[in-house]
């Protein structure tokens, strides 16, 4: 392989990626995700639809775009690992860390300014992205040898289990693509551009079988609309009723396909160099969520991913977690957010407020509502 290329490799990695492979661009066959979206699997993501092409061709990104860097960066922990208490509410593990699309930023900075020295390039010879471009990153990254896309539809690597963050750089240099990962079948071999879904899963179903929500349309085919991490943070509306028991008390994203792939058995804690924990966030209880305000909220979230569903946005999925947590305690708090100024939060209050038995103490708030979507859940049978 290319002297040069197994420096930038070194450079990299020194800079805190735990994987960098490399993959030649190519237009990418969209029958799969053509029909993901034509299955309207993509709920209310509008933006997958708007730059589906861009996913699928590169040079509309990168005009003269010849290769892609992956990167990964490790983010499972032990601490991560025993941080289930049944009493508090469940966070996804990535929410657990400040933002890593922010933390991630200055590696790839400094990534692009190595590609410029290495190569003797301009910065116009490149363009990164941490998850927010239009770049199918999992399969780019399951052609560069990172892992292979699972049933549950997620890049599974062999070293971390399911456990990365994706970066991608897409450049106008061209490397020698590495080895995608490949099984032999009888003699043969399969993998690479035709890799399967499950390629290494063998029979195992546990991803497909554990889902709470019943999310997969297929193994590796997630309908979005039924997933809890859809649910709790890009959906901006309310929850559907059907959806909120099996959310039980996951409030911001869910991690149970991923959790019991037996793949994670390989899983050890990453260097964390591009990663800044934020652990406390995991002994917040359901009460001291309730009664966040305002101000509370921006001094608690500052940084972290959980600020993208802002305040609203994380009192319902509160109000959806105390509603299963069958603990009547919670109707007090639950009774003052009937009031709050925000329809969403009213609507979820009232149904957690009746889950728990506290109906009757309803009537004196809805004789104020006006609010149609807020007056269906006092209608609504639980």
């Amino acid at each position: 392989m290319d002297a040069r290329q197994e420096e930038l490799r070194g450079r990299l990695g020194a800079l805190g990626f735990d994987e960098v492979r490399f993959a030649t661009l190519a237009e990418l066959r969209g029958e799969k995700l053509r029909e993901w979206l034509a299955a309207g699997h993509h709920g209310e993501m509008q933006w997958m639809e708007r730059t589906a092409e861009k996913r699928l061709w590169p040079e509309l990104v990168l005009p003269g775009a010849r290769s892609i860097i992956m990167l990964g960066v490790n983010y499972w922990s032990e601490e991560g690992r025993v941080m289930r208490d049944e009493d508090k509410p469940v966070w996804a593990r990535y929410a657990l860390h400040e933002d890593y699309h922010d933390t991630m930023k200055p590696g790839l900075v400094a990534a692009g300014r190595a590609i410029e020295e290495i190569y003797a390039v301009e910065e116009k010879a490149y363009r990164y992205y941490v998850d927010t471009g239009p770049v199918l990153e999992r399969g780019w990254a399951a052609r560069a040898g990172l892992g292979f896309i699972g049933k549950n539809a997620m890049l599974i690597s062999r070293r971390h289990g399911n456990w990365l963050f994706l970066a991608a750089i897409l450049t106008t240099v061209e490397f020698e693509p590495d080895e995608p990962v490949r099984k032999k079948i009888a003699g043969a071999v399969a993998g690479g551009e035709t890799e399967p879904v499950g390629l290494l899963c063998g029979k195992c179903t546990r991803c497909l079988d554990a889902c709470p929500t019943g999310a997969f349309a297929a193994p590796g085919v997630v309908d979005a609309r039924r997933c809890v991490s859809y649910q709790t943070i890009e959906n901006k509306g309310v929850i559907p009723r059907e959806l909120r028991a099996g959310i039980g008390n996951r409030i911001y994203g869910c991690d149970v396909c991923l959790e019991v792939c037996p793949w994670n058995r390989f899983a050890r804690a990453g260097r964390a160099v591009l990663l800044v924990a934020r652990r406390e966030l995991a002994g917040l209880t359901v009460r001291e969520i309730l009664a966040l305000t305002a101000e509370r909220f921006a001094e608690v979230f500052r940084k972290t991913p959980i600020k993208r569903v802002k305040l609203a946005g994380l009192l319902r999925n509160a109000c959806v977690v105390a509603g299963n947590s069958g603990d009547a305690e919670l109707i007090e708090p639950l009774l003052k957010l009937v009031a709050h100024e925000s329809a969403l939060v009213r609507t979820h209050a009232v149904w957690a407020v009746r889950k728990l038995g506290g109906a009757e103490r309803l009537a004196e708030a809805r004789a104020t509502e006006t609010d149609a979507g807020v007056l269906a859940e006092y209608a609504a049978e639980v």
